[in-house]
């Protein structure tokens, strides 16, 4: 028996028998040894069965679970297996060594067998994010086994500080692990389509990389039509929809930093004299738009993230959607999306259906949408699906 050991109640030990990767702090029976946060304890029935191993942490979810049963110690051998089966399902889906796409996420938490860890790549550089104690602990051994799974890495880049609860790292900043910064712009490539990335000062790790096959499907839509693409960030479906030959693209994007970035890339798809941006509030933009636009994104930043949030999200979501179907010309088409995890597909729906009634216009469905294979969800972590969309006719 380790040090670190945590028994649980009786009957709480379900949950672990089905591999969902959570203990939480209300089934816990007692503590043995010395637990620190971020540090690896083993997890006991409460008869003394040994159900597995994962990181602990003082909060509602007590312990994320990394091994299941009797395994081997959490080693460096461990993070090494843990990222070259994941680098070997991206490499299964075509999005390592391709032409045309050079980005894509490694490791999406759970889904990986990882909770608490992402890591997306950009070319030759991996950005990690840890979003628990135990994975910015690890941060050393999950860059040395990062070399080992993709050998082609020129640098690895800690983004951290923005994710790791201030409690359990109050001094993280951003650093490289491995290699440096270069001072040069950095272009990717996703689906033959070019875009600058700024993983040091851009949101999450620079880079939505969880709309690569959403946007591919707009692209399809795209040709010929008067397109708006709300909370655009990098503008990804603005690129895509230019480069698939929309009549006109209009971004919009409160953050000036989001509209530069935007411009950037419209610039690099050559089609820059097609494309408007606006540094200005969706909802404003929104109120006199009537007939202008034919297909309309709606793909807000998450409106909540803890079920306290959820009903206040749910409205915000009915708010939004309503004046995006207000506006969309006869016949358009509407992208709608929720990247909120405690917001369900079904509640998300029920929203937007909500929403279609107070507008007053009938729409139909052609599509229900998620987050492309490389964000796998475990089938034992539910939780893992977080992106839901919606594409709409509208008439």
């Amino acid at each position: 028996m380790s040090a670190a050991t945590i028994f649980l109640k009786p009957g709480k030990d379900q949950s672990l028998r089905r591999l969902h990767p959570w203990v939480f702090s209300g089934a816990i029976a007692r503590m043995q040894g010395e637990v620190v946060e971020g540090k690896v304890v083993s997890v006991h029935a409460h008869n003394g069965e040994l159900l597995g191993q994962g990181h602990y942490a003082p909060g509602s979810i007590a312990v994320r679970m990394l091994a299941f049963g009797e395994t081997a110690p959490i080693d460096a051998d461990f993070w090494v297996e843990k990222l070259r089966n994941a680098y070997k399902l991206r490499h299964s889906l075509g999005l390592t060594g391709a032409g045309n796409t050079n980005v894509y996420r490694l490791v999406h938490a759970e889904g990986d067998g990882l909770p608490g860890l992402i890591i997306d790549v950009y070319g030759d550089v991996a950005v990690v994010q840890a979003h628990s104690a135990g994975m910015y602990q690890a941060r050393p051994e999950i860059a040395a086994a990062l070399q080992q799974a993709v050998p082609s890495l020129r640098a690895i880049y800690d983004k951290s500080s923005e994710t790791v609860p201030a409690k359990a790292a109050p001094d993280a900043q951003n650093s490289y692990l491995l290699g440096e910064s270069t001072g040069a712009e950095h272009v990717v490539n996703e689906n033959g389509h070019r875009f600058a990335v700024d993983w040091e000062t851009g949101q999450k790790t620079g880079f939505f990389i969880d709309q690569r096959d959403n946007r591919a499907l707009l692209a399809r839509y795209a040709p010929g039509r008067r397109v708006l693409n709300t909370f655009c960030y990098t503008g990804g479906f603005s690129v895509y929809a230019l480069q698939a030959g929309a009549e006109l693209v209009d971004s919009v994007d409160s953050s000036k930093k989001a509209i530069e970035l935007t411009n950037r890339n419209a610039e690099l798809s050559g089609l820059g004299d097609k494309h408007e941006a606006y540094a200005q509030d969706v909802f404003s933009f929104l109120k006199d738009r009537h007939n202008q636009y034919d297909l309309i994104v709606l793909d807000p930043p998450a409106f909540a993230k803890h079920l306290s949030a959820r009903h206040n999200a749910i409205m915000g979501y009915k708010r939004l959607n309503v004046a995006g179907i207000k506006q969309i010309a006869p016949g358009g088409l509407l992208f709608t999306f929720s990247c909120s995890q405690v917001v369900s597909m079904e509640l998300f729906e029920g929203a937007v259906m909500a929403a279609a009634i107070e507008a007053g216009r009938p729409a139909r469905i052609l599509h229900r949408l998620t987050q492309p294979a490389d964000h796998p969800v475990s089938l034992f972590h539910p939780e893992g699906e977080y992106l839901k969309g919606l594409v709409l006719a509208v008439d």
